[in-house]
Formats: C-alpha cells, structure tokens, sequence
C-alpha cells in the first residue's frame, strides 16, 4: 500500500492548486486531465490486468473527461471497453469535451443500459467527483445502487461518486470502490464519517505538480497514519514514579465500576506515576481487585470535600472524569468539585452530558473527547442536534466544540469515530489508524485513561491527545489485523507495551 501525503485539502483548495498549475506554472488544464486518466488506468494496469471487460461510468464535468482519457487509455491497451454516459456527452465542455471527442475516435458512448453492467469484468466510476453538493437522485442514483449491487470491482476517478469530498459524508447513495485513485490533493473528508466504507485503498498522484505549486495553499487538516514516536521521550535511567504526574480518576456510579476500571489500568500501562480512582463506595471491593496499582477512594454527595482533601488536590497534578460517572446529583457534585480544583482535565462521557444539560464552564487546560451522540448533545443548545448531524459535517463540529471549550486556557477536542478528529484551535488532525474491531465497549474509557496518563508525564495536550488516539488504535490493529470483531477493550490495555516505547 502506498504511504500517503500527510497533508489533507477541501475540494476548494484542491481547485486553488490546479488553477496556481493552471495559470502560473504553464501546465495545461487538458494535460493534468489527461495525467489523472494515466494515473487511473496504471491502477487498473497494475490490478485488474486479467479483467479485461472495462466498463467507464460518465457523467458531467471534468470527472467525467477523466472517464474517458481512462477508456481511450485502456482499448488502446487491450482492454474491452464500454462507455456509458449519463449526460449528452455533447453537452460537455472546455477539457472533459476534447476527452470525449479524443475517445469517440476510437470507441462510442452507450446510453444508460444497466444490461451492460453485468458483462462488465471491471467498472470506473467517473460520474459524480468532487463538485458533489446535493443528493443523488434519480437515474444517478440508480446506477450508484445498480453498481453497488453488482459486486464487480470498482476503481472511482478522485473520490466515490455520491461521497462529500469535504466531510466524508454519502449524499443519498454513494459507490463502494475497492480503489479511489485521489489526485492532485487528498481530500478531508476521504478519511472519516461513512467514507472509511466507501473508498477502498486509497492510491494518490500529485499529477506531477511541483513543490512550489503545494507552497502557495496551505493544507486544510493533517494525516495521522503512524504515531509519532518523537512526541513519546525515552525516560532516563534515574526516573521515579513521582516524576509522571499523580493522575485522578473520577467517576464509577453505583453498579458501574467497569469504566474507571479501563482508565485506570489504562493510565497506570501507559505510564502515569500515581492514580488514585474516586468513586461510588459499592465499587470498593472491584476496583481494588482489579487495579491494586491504583489508590482508590470513595464518598458520598455529602461528603466530597472530606475525600477530595486539599492534601489530595495538591498531589493531584492531573483529573479525567466522566467514565460511568452517571447523571444523578452525586454526579453532579463531583464535577463541579473537580471543576474548582483548577487542574489540567479531561472531560469524557457523562461528564460531557452534564456539561449539555447544566451548562456547566471549565476555565482550566482541558481535553474533551466526545463520541458524537455526546457531540450533538454539546451542540443542542438551540436548536435540537442529532449524532446523524454531527456525523453529516464532523469537521465543522469538531470546531464547534473546541468554541465552546475553550474559554482562555488551551483546549483540545478529540472527536471519536472512524476517522477520530482532533482540533486544538489551529491544527486539525485526522486518524486513518484502527478498525471496526473497535467498535465495542469501553474503547473510550481506555482512551481517555491513555490521554490524561501521558498528559500526567509532561506532554502538551495536543500532543498527548494525538499521540493517545494513535497508540490506541494501533494497539487495536495490532492484535485485530483485518477482523472486523473479536475485540474487546481491555484487549488494548494489554497490547499498550508492544506500541509504547
């Protein structure tokens, strides 16, 4: 698999930069077509040299142009090509016309015959590309689902049709690739939401565009597909537990250890010096079963003041709370105790739902890390949002978020999902690491444990938020591979040692 560009672009930068290639560095706009047709038919050269039965989906616009440079490409080569065009292809204009009149000259264009989908061995879907605003409909729609339906492989030209370059989201009906073949920029939205279903191995080509082109657009996001071991010093040989922060753990209502348990095992395998759990007195006996590392502590609503001492708040270097924190008045009285500690924090889970439902301001240094049913309960403030919403635009989310937190001193938003956003206010970053084997309980609490442990150790928050959610989903590819089940949380904590250094 080819190792990826770590910078990422909205469709409006991408234009920017063929336009820059365009009109200041003299390379034709028919040459860059016709590089990205090349670009195409080396993938299926390289892939599909056996299926020989070629079928190109065109349809408006330079996607479509793209379509037939591949088609012309390929019958010249050997393959059996059928081009079908959703549009009069005569009513294409400027590069994708002089594409299409280069490959009537040595084939023809087809109407919308889906009988001809099924002889095809191979289909190129260049319908949609990336001016995609509005829903699929209609006989674009049809043919999206007719493809989908069909199980024959599928190479799309720069992004499945029916996918939202920008967000990641299907518009209606999207295609299922098993290659996108991306140029020029990778597109943002490629990597999260629903696009982690759609778009296959992931093949990018700069169309030979030159450094000095990239210079003058600055990238949108960033790719994180390997962690960053700089972020993660070697300690020295002399170093004590006291050197990495006295970590607190809050949360584990009444019946609901399990998750301060995950954060807390979690904290302690990634390094914390010291954590000391608080929690509901029913969850003594679990959680001092299963983290004798940890110190743990237990109070009532009313008695809050005499757990959380000031000789305990001094220790305290670093707070996460929320993991099975619940919503009750006991709850509440935590959160609001933790909030004047004036600590570095970490707000996960039901903290989170407090902070929706009362309104509740944090002044100090903090990380959030919301799944997005918590994202849409945050950003319900007016007007009702749903995880639905939150998922149709993550990027314009995940900056709604940080504007909510981030009141003076630094904040960091991770938003979890397939394709987990983090955004500090002026980097935003996107995970392309991990699986759907993730997909199960627990995953956030072992997140969270692994953020506030390498905060504790000295890292900025930013970094520590980064470098967490890379060490947890690689520990998670680590032990799944290509299953999509199987996993479960503590798993990762286990695995933490083979992607820790």
């Amino acid at each position: 698999m080819q190792n990826l560009p770590d910078k990422l672009y909205k469709v409006a930068s991408v234009v920017k930069l063929e336009q820059i290639a365009i009109h200041e560095f003299a390379i034709p706009a028919y040459e860059l077509m016709k590089r990205a047709g090349e670009a195409v038919y080396e993938a299926i050269a390289s892939n599909y040299s056996q299926q020989k039965k070629l079928i190109v989906l065109c349809g408006a616009g330079n996607n479509a142009g793209d379509g037939y440079v591949v088609a012309k490409l390929a019958s010249e080569n050997g393959f059996d090509v059928s081009v079908i065009s959703l549009i009069d292809p005569a009513s294409l204009k400027n590069e994708a016309l002089l594409a299409y009149k280069d490959w009537i000259e040595v084939g023809e264009v087809s109407g919308a015959d889906l009988s001809l989908l099924e002889q095809a061995d191979l289909v190129v879907d260049a319908l949609l590309g990336t001016g995609l605003t509005r829903e699929v409909s209609d006989t674009w729609a049809e043919w999206i689902t007719a493809v989908n339906l069909s199980s024959k492989p599928v190479i799309a030209v720069d992004v499945p049709s029916g996918l939202i370059a920008d967000t990641g989201s299907i518009a209606g009906v999207a295609i299922k690739a098993d290659i996108t073949v991306c140029f020029i920029g990778l597109k943002q939205g490629m990597f999260t939401a629903q696009a982690n279903d759609l778009c296959g191995e992931i093949i990018f080509h700069d169309l030979g565009l030159q450094e000095e082109v990239y210079a003058r657009v600055a990238a949108d996001a960033s790719l994180l597909n390997a962690v960053d071991y700089s972020l993660l010093a070697k300690r020295k040989a002399s170093s004590n537990k006291g050197n990495f922060g006295h970590v607190l753990i809050v949360g584990g209502n009444t019946g609901m250890p399990g998750a301060v348990i995950l954060a807390a095992r979690a904290a302690l395998r990634t390094g914390a010096g010291l954590v000391t759990v608080v929690t509901s007195a029913d969850n003594l006996t679990a959680i001092c079963s299963a983290v004798p590392e940890a110190m743990v502590r237990s109070c009532q609503a009313d008695s809050i003041s005499e757990v959380l001492t000031e000789q305990l708040a001094n220790s305290v270097t670093h707070i996460a709370i929320g993991m099975g924190l619940g919503q009750d008045d006991w709850s509440l009285s935590l959160l609001n105790h933790c909030i004047q500690l004036n600590k570095i924090m970490l707000i996960d889970a039901d903290a989170l739902n407090l902070i929706a439902k009362h309104g509740l301001k944090i002044n100090s240094p903090l990380v959030i890390t919301p799944h997005p049913g918590e994202a849409a309960r945050l950003l319900s403030d007016k007007t009702t949002f749903s995880s639905a919403d939150v998922q149709r635009d993550r990027f314009d989310a995940v900056k709604k978020l940080y504007d909510m937190f981030a009141v003076k001193d630094a904040c960091t938003v991770i938003l979890k999902g397939s394709g987990t956003l983090i955004f500090n206010g002026e980097t935003l970053k996107v995970c392309s690491l991990g699986n759907a084997a993730m997909a199960a309980p627990g995953m956030g609490d072992i997140l969270s444990g692994i953020v506030i442990a390498l905060m504790a150790q000295g890292i900025d928050i930013s970094e520590a938020a980064e470098l967490a959610v890379c060490l947890h989903a690689s520990a998670a590819g680590l032990l799944a591979g290509n299953k999509t089940r199987g996993l479960v949380a503590s798993d990762i904590i286990d695995a933490l040692p083979k992607v820790l250094q």
